[in-house]
Order: structure tokens, then sequence, then C-alpha cells
């Protein structure tokens, strides 16, 4: 894993629709900068996508005369559409995901039916990160590392002290993501988690969503936090006790509300499918195809 030498600043960028987090990573040392996990805003009862959030996001790079070095996906998410490919139009800079996204582009290529101008080869990114690859921000030492078990194309992208988990690990009082969408697996999550909790204690952990009952919106904790206080898997939860716990839950939550318009567009990084003949663009409702949740 990457050595930790600088400490990058992290500015958030919340969307409350859909309780995710959005971050530009500034190398302290330059104007380089990447952009992690961007929403683009939908209302899928009307169809109409905008780029509210995105826009604050371009703005707020125009304004500082930040360099876009990279557009990172954490994994392909079902709870929102990408907006990098959006930002990437006006900031330039890589878009970028982890290569087992191929894995994810099979499985939902066939559920949503998508044609030959489909490839499931990743090619509509710019860059497929290796497990275990590093790579630069600026100055900034980086590291890509497969955490697969929410999806099989999650990754936790350590950049210099700061460590941005995706959906694999929440604040510790909320616990962990989800194990039971197509190719998760909640025994590989709990290995996964195991690689980022045995980064330095005072690694900074950022997610990418927070659902609070009872206290503000949160976005940052530690790995030392995580550890003693995470409720589903601080130190002294055995692997089996978390595995038990994590598809128990599992079994009551429903799909989350975007699923369906999310990983049709995410899949192919986060643009739409091609025009029908009409010129129109149309979003899939595939019937009954989470009827029953795959494990």
């Amino acid at each position: 894993m990457t050595t930790q030498a600088l400490k990058p600043a992290v500015f958030p960028f919340f969307d409350k629709d859909t309780a995710t987090f959005s971050y530009v990573v500034k190398d302290p040392n330059s104007t380089a900068c990447a952009v992690i996990d961007a929403v683009m805003d939908i209302d899928y009862p009307s169809g109409t996508v905008s780029s509210r959030g995105a826009d604050k996001i371009i703005d707020f790079i125009k304004r500082n005369g930040l360099t876009v070095e990279w557009l990172i996906e954490t994994h392909v998410h079902a709870d929102h559409l990408s907006a990098a490919p959006y930002i990437q139009q006006q900031t330039g800079g890589k878009l970028a995901i982890g290569e087992q996204i191929t894995v994810v582009q099979e499985v939902f290529g066939k559920v949503f039916n998508a044609g030959t101008e489909f490839k499931r080869d990743g090619s509509q990114f710019d860059h497929l990160f290796k497990d275990g690859e590093h790579y630069k921000v600026g100055t900034l030492e980086a590291q890509a590392i497969h955490t697969p078990g929410h999806t099989p194309a999650c990754m936790t992208h350590v950049i210099g002290d700061a460590a941005f988990v995706g959906d694999t690990l929440f604040m510790p009082d909320q616990g962990t993501a989800r194990a039971d969408f197509p190719g998760g697996n909640a025994r590989t999550l709990y290995h996964s988690i195991m690689q980022v909790l045995s980064l330095p204690d005072t690694t900074r952990l950022f997610m990418c969503h927070d659902y609070p009952d009872k206290r503000e919106v949160e976005y940052e904790t530690t790995v030392a936090a995580e550890k003693a206080g995470n409720i589903h898997v601080k130190t002294g939860i055995s692997e089996d006790t978390f595995v038990t716990r994590r598809e128990t839950r599992d079994a009551t939550l429903a799909m989350p509300r975007l699923i369906l318009p999310s990983l049709q567009v995410n899949m192919r990084a986060g643009r739409m499918p091609p025009a029908d003949d009409n010129g129109m663009v149309y979003l899939k409702l595939p019937v009954n195809a989470f009827s029953q949740k795959a494990k």
C-alpha cells in the first residue's frame, strides 16, 4: 500500500437527494486535483436530468484555478447517475474506474439487453485501475486497492493520508455497505474492509454516503475510529458474525430508488444509451429484474 506522506486538501460536495458525497481532492503542492464520485441530478418521474450539483463542482474548480487530472468512480453506483463525463467535457482529466467494471458490464448488459453497441470491455473509460496500482495526483502519491463485496468493481483510493472508500464502509454508527447486489458477497466484503482497516490508524476515511437519523450529516472518520466503533466490523466482531448480520440485514432492504437508471448510465461511464431512431434517449425498465435478490 502507498506510503502516506502528504495531506491532500479535501473538499466535499453533498447531494441531499441521494445522500451522496462527491469530492475534489487537491495536491497541496500544485493546482492538480482529482474529482471522485461526482453526481448528476435526475428527477426520475419526469425523466429530467440536470447538472445542478456538477456545475457547483466545475465552478469550484475554475474559481480556484485547479487542474483536473483524474475523474474517479469508486464503483458502478446504483443510487445516482455519474456526472464524470459532463465535468470532463469542461475540465479535462482522465475518467477512471476499477478494471472489474467488465464484470459489472457483462451482468447488467444482459439485464438491460444492451445491443452490440454496448462494449463489455471497459473501453468507455479512459483508464482501468488494477489492484495495487500506484498513480499520482500532482505530487501526491496514490494507490488503487480492489475492495469488492458490495460490487465486484469496488476500489478504495488512498491518496496521501486520505482514503476514499466508496460504499465499502460508512460512518461508525452506520456500519457497512450492503452485499446483496449481483456479484456482491458479505464474506468478500469483510475481507475488503479488513484491507482498509489495515491502513495506519491515522488514515482519514472519506465516505460516499451518510444516512443519519439523529445527528448531522458527516463524511470523514479515521481507521482508528472505525476499528473502535463501527457497529458491523469493530475490533472483536468475527468474520462469521459479520456475515450473518450483514446477510440478515440485506434480506430486509429494498432496492435503491434510482438503481435502474443509474446502472444503465453508469455502466456506460456516465453516458446515456444511444438515441432511438426518433432522436429521443430512453432508459429501460426491466420488469421483475430484481424480484429475487442475486447473491
